[in-house]
């Protein structure tokens, strides 16, 4: 039985959601080494100049992904089909990302404006879905970040987010009194 053939498959048939080491093992019936050799290897052979695709490991899943050096081709191929993120979804990810599970009126209040159309937005295009009920009165959605916004940003998990920057209140401080003192030296 060719199991490289067969995981080639399943990588295939599994698409966008992509498969588990986990789930590799329970299905070729083989422990965690040999799904690792047998990933390796097809890995190297994904490698060669003269394929067009590779494993990939994102989301937490291994699954085929295109070569980032035939962008350009694939790119006339989708000929602007592929829809830009505005600078409202980008922050609304931004935000569902660093505090999930979070409500809209949570995300609301930290942008300061209404989200409710961003949301739709990004709900359709399966970057953030509805994970549950809050406990807050009127039982408002609770939202999270999908595999799909893993994918979209190349990461494998959301531990791969770049740290956010506290607001540091001592370094306000220091900055409010030293901008103090050059408006009393001006004024002097």
């Amino acid at each position: 039985m060719n199991l490289q053939g067969i995981l080639e498959g399943l990588l295939f048939v599994v698409g966008d959601e992509g498969v588990t080491l986990d789930e590799i093992c329970k299905i070729l019936e083989i422990n965690e080494v040999k799904a690792k050799e047998l990933l390796t290897s097809l890995k190297k052979e994904y490698e060669k100049e003269e394929r067009g695709i590779k494993i990939s490991f994102l989301g937490n899943t291994f699954k085929l992904t295109t070569k980032k050096e035939h962008k350009e081709y694939y790119q006339k191929l989708i000929n602007n089909k592929e829809e830009i993120l505005s600078q409202a979804q980008l922050e609304v990810l931004a935000i569902i990302a660093y505090n999930e599970p979070i409500t809209r009126i949570e995300i609301d209040e930290i942008r300061g404006i209404s989200s409710s159309y961003v949301i739709k937005k990004l709900l359709s295009k399966d970057l953030i879905k509805v994970v549950g009920k809050s406990d807050l009165p009127g039982k408002p959605n609770l939202y999270r970040t999908t595999r799909e916004f893993l994918d979209c940003f190349g990461l494998a998990s959301l531990n791969d987010l770049p740290e956010m920057i506290k607001k540091d209140d001592n370094l306000e401080q220091e900055l409010f009194v030293k901008n103090s003192e050059v408006e009393n030296d001006i004024d002097n």
